[in-house]
C-alpha cells in the first residue's frame, strides 16, 4: 500500500523569535537542525525508506529534508522543488513580532488573521522590506499579496493532484518535507477536516506524521512516528 510522510522544518529563526515568517526566507536554528537529524534517525530506525522527496522553495524546509536524509543514508534521493509547498503567506505582517503586533492590533484581530479559514492578514506592499517578488527563485511564478488558509490551499492542491498523488499510486514511497500551513491543507484533503478544524490543528516542527494509505489513497491510518 502507499506510504507517505509528512514532516513540517525544523525550529527556524524566526520560529524562535515569534516573528510571522511566510514567504520570506529564514534558515533553521541549531535546534531546528538537531530536530531534522533526529527525525532522520527515528525514520530510519523504525525502517522506512522513500523513492521520492519533495519540498518547498524554502531553506528551511529544503535543510531539514537534507539532514533528515543525509541522518537515513539517502541523501541521493531524487527531490522536487515547488513554490506550491511553501508556507502561507503572511502579507503585510512578515517580519513582525507576533507579540508586539497582539499589542498594536488587539490579540482577537491577530487570531482572526493566524487562525482563520478564509480571512487574510492585510496585504504586503510591492517593494517594502519583505517583498520577494523580485527574488529569482519566485521568476515567473503569481507572488501572492497575502494568504488566508483557505487561499494556501488552493495553491497547494493542484501540485498534489499533479505531481504527489499520481506517485503514491505508482507505488513510490514518498516523504514531504514542507510547513505548518502547506501541510495543513494536505492533512485537510486527505484527513477531510471540516474548515472550522483545520485551523487548530497544530503541527510540531520536524515531527514525521506516516499516512497509510489504501490503493485510491484515502488514509486507513495517520499518527506520529515518534507515538509508535
Amino acid at each position: 500500500m502507499p506510504q507517505l510522510v509528512l514532516i513540517r522544518h525544523g525550529q527556524s529563526a524566526w520560529n524562535l523569535e515569534n516573528r510571522f515568517t511566510g514567504w520570506w526566507d529564514v534558515d533553521v536554528t541549531e535546534q531546528g537542525a538537531a530536530e531534522a537529524k533526529a527525525a532522520g534517525e527515528l525514520m530510519a530506525a523504525k525502517g522506512l525508506d522513500f523513492d521520492l522527496t519533495f519540498t518547498s522553495l524554502q531553506t528551511r524546509a529544503i535543510k531539514t529534508l537534507d539532514l533528515a536524509l543525509e541522518a537515513m543514508g539517502r541523501l541521493w534521493l531524487p527531490t522536487e522543488k515547488n513554490w506550491r509547498l511553501n508556507e502561507r503567506h503572511y502579507g503585510g505582517l512578515t517580519g513582525l513580532d507576533k507579540a508586539e503586533t497582539a499589542a498594536k492590533h488587539g490579540d482577537e484581530q491577530v487570531k482572526i488573521w493566524r487562525r482563520s479559514f478564509d480571512v487574510p492578514p492585510p496585504p504586503a506592499e510591492a517593494g517594502s522590506a519583505f517583498d520577494v517578488a523580485a527574488d529569482r527563485r519566485y521568476a515567473g511564478i503569481p507572488v501572492p499579496a497575502t494568504e488566508s488558509l483557505k487561499d494556501t490551499i488552493a495553491r497547494v492542491l493542484p501540485y498534489w493532484e499533479e505531481r504527489i498523488a499520481p506517485a503514491l499510486r505508482d507505488g513510490q514511497r514518498v516523504l514531504i518535507s514542507a510547513h505548518g500551513n502547506s501541510l495543513r491543507a494536505l492533512v485537510k484533503h486527505l484527513s477531510n477536516i471540516p474548515d472550522d478544524e483545520i485551523t487548530g490543528l497544530e503541527i510540531p516542527t520536524a515531527q514525521p506524521i506516516v499516512y497509510e494509505l489504501d490503493a485510491q489513497l484515502t488514509p486507513t491510518d495517520r499518527y506520529y512516528l515518534s507515538e509508535r
